[in-house]
């Protein structure tokens, strides 16, 4: 662990502010090895752990090396689930906040033509899945002439989900003269090719775990038949008492099945997988990140780079027939330096994928005994207690720094001809106000949104009650979450 703060890293002051603010106070091992070389600006290839802080990593060089000045992207960030994209988008636009950075989020299962409208706009940082990243380019609602930083994040995931293609024909497009930064839990051959490729002359950081997953998780294994995998599951529940836990099942259906199962018991719980409508999957993924529910039933696109705070058990009922999965599930809980606990379920003919995953990890996995009835009987007071107990909310990480921030809405865009600079003229003047109060600007054909910074909202809602912006009157009140 470095001894150096971020403030050591010459930092400019809006960024620090803004670490200051999401409580980042000493750097991760990956963060203090990545930033110095990301801001010198050499390519770098990045073996890291899941929980690791790689996406401050390179966010935080990404938001200080962004021009703000410039109207067209200079940000490349590829993901590969759009779980992920919107996650990196909100954490860059956090570290960003007060430097005023616009970060834009591109993925699919959602309209096209409001991403298209969104991009428009100034934007610094398009963080995206790489097909709906591809057709933002083939139609031409994404410049890629300004991009000077790529970031390949999860590299190994886009290739078990067979984007690796759809990257390299990105890659291809953009500028040659970049910088650019992978980061990857493994290095598979293709990977590896695939830097080798694109990239000149790369720093390699390897941050060491104990073997591949990391040493704060306890893990365990128990032999079940299928049948008895409910029973044994609400026994484990019952037992560990989890505070937060991830059950992962191999298909949706799976998903579904259990999910009515823990439902009829009465246990907080929800689900996510693939076949849901994306809305509904950011909103329990957002209501479990709250804390509004304990058990999340999820299939593996839950397990990648999506950062809940102190989730104490991941319980893969169905065990990852994809070695790689097991990892990535597994990192789901033990994030930033705290501990977990990790429970396979393997049934009788599933020894194969047992001794796949423990050649990768390194280590055997410790065979545990389903719980005894009188151990069961024993923990279920304290149990029920638990379950009927209202959760604690968890505070979102960037609730204090939007706490002091207010975005306002002005009935008129582009086609009252108001610019960006035209809302930053006005609201300087309003006395007490200075630029550095203003905050993200988005102009829309007939709707303009403003942050107001340093909780000056309420001074700003009441001066444009009645001051004009470039000469037009404009209802202003404060915009819709």
């Amino acid at each position: 662990m470095s001894e150096l703060q971020f403030k050591d890293y010459e930092l400019n002051e809006e960024i620090i502010k803004a670490l200051d603010v999401l409580k980042y106070e000493t750097p991760t091992e990956v963060q203090s090895k990545v930033i110095p070389v990301a801001l010198r600006q050499q390519d770098l290839i990045v073996k890291s752990q899941t929980g690791s802080g790689k996406t401050a990593a390179f966010g935080i060089p990404v938001c200080e090396l962004v021009d703000w000045a410039e109207n067209k992207p200079q940000a490349l960030i590829l993901t590969p689930t759009r779980e992920l994209a919107a996650q990196v988008k909100e954490d860059i636009t956090n570290i960003g906040r007060f430097k005023r950075i616009k970060a834009v989020a591109l993925f699919g299962k959602q309209p096209f033509a409001p991403q298209k409208a969104e991009m428009t706009q100034k934007t610094h940082v398009v963080v995206g899945t790489p097909g709906r990243v591809f057709d933002h380019i083939e139609r031409g609602s994404l410049p890629l002439n300004r991009i000077k930083y790529l970031v390949i994040d999860e590299a190994d995931e886009m290739l078990n989900m067979g984007f690796i293609e759809q990257v390299e024909k990105i890659i291809k497009l953009l500028p040659k003269d970049r910088v650019t930064m992978l980061f990857s839990a493994t290095l598979p051959e293709v990977v590896k090719n695939l830097c080798r490729k694109y990239m000149s002359e790369p720093v390699d950081i390897e941050i060491e775990a104990s073997g591949i997953t990391t040493a704060t998780i306890e893990h365990a294994l128990i032999e079940v038949v299928q049948a008895a995998k409910f029973s044994l599951l609400s026994d484990i529940i019952t037992v560990e008492n989890p505070d937060s836990c991830i059950i992962f099942c191999r298909t949706q259906d799976q998903v579904d099945a259990l999910f009515r199962g823990l439902a009829d018991l009465e246990y907080p719980c929800d689900k996510i997988h693939g076949g849901m409508m994306q809305d509904e999957r950011f909103e329990v993924m957002n209501a479990f990140k709250r804390g509004q529910f304990r058990y999340l039933i999820a299939t593996d696109v839950a397990a990648r780079g999506i950062d809940i705070e102190n989730i104490t058990h991941v319980i893969n009922y169905d065990i990852p027939l994809e070695k790689e999965s097991y990892v990535h599930r597994t990192g789901r809980t033990a994030r930033a330096g705290k501990t977990g606990k990790a429970i396979t379920f393997a049934t009788p003919n599933e020894h194969k994928w047992v001794r796949e995953i423990e050649s990768f990890i390194g280590f055997s996995l410790p065979i545990m005994k389903a719980p005894s009835d009188a151990a069961v009987a024993f923990a279920k007071d304290a149990f029920e207690q638990k379950i009927n107990k209202k959760p604690v909310q968890k505070k979102n990480k960037s609730e204090d720094l939007n706490e002091a921030i207010m975005k306002l809405y002005f009935n008129g865009g582009k086609k009252k001809k108001l610019r960006a600079v035209d809302f930053v003229g006005t609201l300087a003047k309003l006395e007490g106000m200075t630029v550095e109060d203003i905050g993200i600007i988005t102009i829309q054909d007939n709707v303009s949104y403003v942050d107001i910074l340093n909780g000056k909202g309420q001074l700003v809602l009441q001066a444009m009650k009645d001051t004009t912006v470039k000469g037009k009157l404009l209802k202003v009140h404060i915009a819709n979450k």
